[in-house]
């Protein structure tokens, strides 16, 4: 079976400050993590990768890596902006940012014809979460009206940043390991032991071993279907923020689940998490990919 990669590369990154956060270089070979990403996902068995970038960045995201990558794996483009809207809607006065991740993944809608992952561009998942991910998508089984669908869940204390406070989707699951809920939690941290949280609905349950979304799911093609209807309604939504509201992937499937229309497996992993947040995370980030390679976990120069 055919598998597709969608890394998700659109993102300001503005609490990174100045330049591209996705672009920053992880080592001497000018190696950055969606490298890494790209690397563990071809050795999992997926066939292609989909980048969803902005036109502004163009340019240089194929410069620094698409170019590259195109050697060694088929690539994609497909572009989120901001006036990327259904007939009938336009930018409300005073918007600049683009709409969430829901309308990044959406931007592959034509171009994506296969079962995919979908990834966020500056956040490192290990080799396992990969080959989990992928050997789910390749399973033979029934098409059904409820969607198929699976994510990785990471252990929260492994996926939180020394330099700031992080945005996690808080899972909420059953006892065969499925999905019913997930809690967008906003400023965690794990302060002398404890996970806490701003986001009331999180405080009681949240804890360092939680199961966490790291945006990393693995859908049917059909998601993209149900994406386009779904963004249509939270365009039409008069209650939402015209300024700030997005369109959030953890958001939909929540209520996918408890609407009875998706299924969510969860694929436990104790993969640790490396990301820049913040522009503090790069050097921790290089160590970490530096201490990868003196183990052999990878090679010195990923791409040969």
């Amino acid at each position: 079976m055919q598998t597709t990669l969608v890394i998700m590369a659109a993102g300001i990154g503005s609490r990174f400050g100045t330049g591209i956060k996705q672009l920053t270089k992880m080592n001497d070979n000018g190696e950055i993590i969606i490298d890494y990403s790209i690397y563990d996902a071809k050795e999992a068995g997926f066939d292609k990768v989909v980048f969803v970038i902005r036109h502004a960045i163009e340019e240089e995201f194929k410069e620094v890596i698409g170019n590259r990558i195109a050697k060694y794996i088929p690539v994609e483009y497909v572009y989120q902006e901001l006036d990327q809207l259904p007939e009938g809607f336009s930018v409300p006065e005073g918007r600049t940012k683009p709409w969430g991740t829901g309308q990044a993944i959406l931007a592959c809608k034509g171009t994506v014809d296969t079962p995919f992952v979908i990834i966020n561009a500056d956040d490192y998942y290990g080799k396992k979460a990969f080959r989990l991910l992928h050997d789910f998508l390749c399973e033979q089984h029934e098409r059904k009206e409820t969607l198929r669908m699976a994510m990785a869940g990471f252990v929260l204390k492994n996926t939180v940043s020394e330099n700031g406070t992080v945005t996690r989707g808080v899972c909420v699951e059953n006892d065969d390991g499925y999905l019913t809920g997930v809690i967008e939690s906003r400023d965690i941290a794990i302060v002398d032991g404890k996970a806490v949280t701003s986001t009331e609905a999180s405080k009681e349950i949240i804890e360092p071993d939680s199961i966490v979304s790291m945006n990393m799911w693995a859908c049917d093609e059909d998601f993209l279907e149900l994406l386009d209807e779904r963004f249509i309604q939270f365009l039409s939504d008069e209650s939402k923020d015209p300024i700030k509201g997005e369109f959030l992937i953890p958001v939909l499937i929540d209520k996918l689940i408890k609407e009875g229309k998706a299924s969510v497996k969860i694929l436990p992993t104790d993969e640790k998490w490396i990301g820049i947040t913040y522009q503090e995370d790069a050097a921790a980030a290089r160590e970490e990919f530096a201490r990868m390679a003196k183990e052999e976990i990878y090679p010195d120069k990923l791409w040969k």
